[in-house]
């Protein structure tokens, strides 16, 4: 995962960079307001510190259609030279208007990497650290406040300081942001096979991944161009040795194929429905237990409890996966993951593509050791297992079938009883461990690439999230003509991505309600009028010194709290770490708001003013500061990714702006109680937002996450039967 890592963190000086823009104005305005005697003028106060807002709103319009067409990283290029420019302009800045000019040009840099630095990541990583590294961009973030307040402060302590000195230092890591963008960033791999680029994606795979066959992914990527329709469902399966099933003759054909590295050796995932389903349930009840549904709704009707309730039928189909997730006593990977990813090895030399007698193709995986295991020099396809696997525009069936996260890509077949026509499905594949049961037999073994081992006589229970492949009949994952040339705005119509559009807006819109921006902006005034310079009058500083210094503490704080998240981002997950942190803030805006009603002596009132600002600011970057954007980066398709992330990234630069250009008059007239209880409100439907509309989307493939939306929203379905074939 180094190389990941590396280009993740690289990605993530952007968010410095925009961390190091808000408080340089935040503290440079105090200076800027003496110097033009902007005292009297609030409106102009205002508009040198939300210019930037109302440039990314524009910006923003259109910033995701021109993504779509150009790319990612052309984006982040485009950053990183309006930093430069900003802080060169500032430098000379001799009036107001050029002032506002820098802030426009700030405004493109900063709405181009807040907008593209959570997807551009979301787009490389794996499933598994996904979250952990897009929380990457607020420490990212939060290091740029730092370190810029440490060095408002300093000037602040010199006699004459030098406020175009203070905003244009930001010039110096635009620089190194700028050569890293354009020498060692690589473009998206889900852009490049978007626009059918299958062999620039296969290399970016392999360098990101560190492996050569990246051909499972690969054709995951295909595949998430296009979401499941009308078509798409839940199936449950039972995975269990192929002795097990085939002895039953019953079984028929309708089942896949395991193949596992140990010759002579194999795996069924039955489905468990109709006829089948008895076989299945008796083969499992052999083993001790059986649940009585799939790992999907194991919890009885999730969707049936969602009717009962305000929840959203999407929140119940996700949390029924996550809550079947158990945890290994050995570390924090989840036995989900451990199991499933040990079960899936190569494929059969001997079949082929479609022509098995059972009619289904086995999901393959790279396993170790090749034609040494037993296996002749050939895979399922009849290649070399050493040749490409893309030719042009079309990626052949991969081998590989490992898609991250304890997901499996499936591929089977079905047969038209009408016209005879062959119909390839794809499935998403997860196994469920809770419902493992384990037999005594300790011959066999399946051994996979992650280290972990599977008895092969034992019997557990997965699900499959079953649609129509874009796979053809010429045995090709074939681009579709659509992506290549563009997205289309009527797919925004489609119920997943109207759902999905719900989520991301909402958060975005309730981000700014719960009123970060009125800190981070404002943060200076609002110490200096709670009295922090009483608080530090011993050490000898001025009132604004110890606002500033107070605000060195509160990002320092920061700093750990969002390390936390990083750890819990991938195994928590996101929605906990949101419903959890949300009552905190509005306990640390209570005390803001209550305090005014005591009689608290100056070093008090400055003491919880203070204490209360630390924290709030420091728990708002664990959750609602950093989670919203991982979200919005992670729900909707791969066509419409970017004009859907324009949508919420949109949203994100109105709210915001209506806040600071606000904010001011709203301190004047409510004075920081009334202020601070409107936050306290906005704080609460955030909360009551979360458990109801948002589901958990923590280690689970893009692609999959698509799906579960399109699954979740299908129009005309009953609640209780949401895409469950059972």
């Amino acid at each position: 995962m180094m190389e990941v890592v590396l280009i993740a963190i690289a990605a993530t000086l952007g968010n410095l960079l925009i961390g190091w823009d808000s408080s340089t104005i935040a503290g440079g305005v105090t200076y800027i307001k003496q110097e033009f005697d902007l005292e009297k003028d609030p409106t102009l106060e205002g508009l040198i510190v939300s210019m930037s807002f109302i440039t990314g709103t524009v910006v923003t319009i259109f910033s995701g259609t021109i993504s779509d067409m150009v790319g990612r990283r052309p984006m982040l290029i485009t950053s990183s030279v309006m930093f430069i420019i900003s802080g060169l302009v500032m430098l000379w800045a001799p009036n107001v208007i050029i002032i506002l000019l820098s802030r426009i040009i700030s405004g493109v840099a900063i709405a181009l990497a807040v907008t593209f630095n959570p997807l551009y990541i979301s787009e490389i990583a794996p499933p598994d650290i996904r979250g952990q590294l897009n929380t990457l961009t607020q420490f990212a973030c939060s290091g740029g406040m730092f370190l810029a307040y440490i060095l408002v402060f300093s000037m602040s302590l010199l006699p004459s300081p030098s406020w175009r000195i203070m905003l244009s230092i930001i010039s110096i890591p635009s620089v190194a942001y700028f050569l890293l963008a354009v020498f060692y960033l690589p473009e998206s791999p889900r852009w490049l096979v978007s626009k059918g680029r299958i062999h620039e994606a296969e290399k970016v795979l392999q360098r990101l991944r560190r492996v050569e066959d990246v051909s499972g992914e690969l054709a995951l990527l295909a595949e998430g161009l296009s979401p499941g329709g009308e078509d798409i469902a839940i199936e449950e399966y039972v995975v269990a040795p192929a002795s097990e099933i085939l002895i039953n003759q019953e079984a028929g054909k309708d089942y896949i194929k395991l193949y596992g590295p140990n010759e002579g050796v194999t795996m069924i995932a039955q489905p468990v429905n109709g006829q089948g389903s008895m076989l299945s349930r008796s083969m499992l009840s052999q083993h001790g237990s059986y649940p009585s549904r799939s790992m999907l709704s194991q919890q009885g009707s999730f969707a049936s409890q969602a009717a009962a309730s305000l929840k959203d039928p999407i929140v119940n189909l996700f949390g029924s996966l996550h809550e079947s997730t158990l945890i290994d006593n050995g570390g924090s990977r989840s036995m989900l993951i451990n199991k499933s990813n040990s079960i899936f090895s190569m494929g059969d030399p001997e079949a082929s593509p479609f022509g098995t007698s059972d009619n289904l193709r086995a999901p393959l995986m790279s396993f170790q050791g090749g034609a040494d295991r037993g296996f002749g020099s050939k895979d399922m396809l009849g290649m070399t297992s050493n040749s490409s696997l893309v030719h042009g525009n079309d990626v052949e069936t991969p081998r590989n079938r490992d898609i991250g996260g304890g997901w499996q890509l499936v591929y089977k077949s079905t047969d038209d009883a009408m016209g005879g026509k062959r119909e390839v499905q794809r499935v998403y594949l997860h196994a469920d461990p809770s419902a493992a049961a384990v037999s005594q037999s300790p011959h066999v073994s399946f051994v996979s690439t992650s280290g972990y081992d599977l008895d092969g006589g034992e019997a557990f229970q997965a699900a499959g999230i079953v649609s129509r492949s874009v796979l053809g009949t010429s045995d090709a994952l074939t681009i579709p003509e659509a992506a290549v040339k563009g997205p289309k705005w009527k797919a925004l119509l489609e119920p997943g991505v109207k759902r999905a559009l719900i989520v991301g807006i909402g958060l975005q819109i309730l981000q700014q309600a719960a009123g970060i921006n009125g800190f981070l902006y404002y943060a200076p005034q609002i110490l200096e009028q709670a009295g922090v310079g009483d608080l530090l009058s011993n050490l000898g500083l001025s009132s604004l010194s110890a606002s500033f210094l107070v605000t060195i503490i509160t990002t320092f704080c920061m700093l750990p709290c969002i390390a936390i998240a990083i750890r819990l981002m991938d195994v928590a997950g996101r929605r906990s770490i949101m419903l959890y942190t949300i009552p905190i803030l509005i306990v640390c805006l209570l005390l803001l708001v209550l305090k005014q009603f005591f009689q608290l002596s100056a070093i008090l009132d400055a003491a919880i003013s203070a204490i209360s600002v630390i924290v709030y600011e420091s728990v708002f970057c664990m959750g609602l500061g950093v989670i919203p954007n991982i979200i919005c980066a992670e729900i909707f398709p791969t066509s419409v990714r970017g004009i859907c992330i324009s949508l919420t990234s949109l949203t994100y630069w109105v709210c915001t702006l209506a806040v600071t250009l606000t904010f001011p008059y709203l301190l004047q007239l409510l004075g920081l109680s009334g202020v601070f209880s409107l936050f306290v409100g906005g704080c609460i439907i955030s909360w009551i937002f979360v458990y109801l509309k948002v589901p958990e989307t923590k280690g689970m493939p893009l692609e999959v996450i698509i799906e579960f939306f399109a699954i979740g929203a299908k129009p005309g379905t009953d609640p209780s039967e949401i895409g469950i074939k059972d």
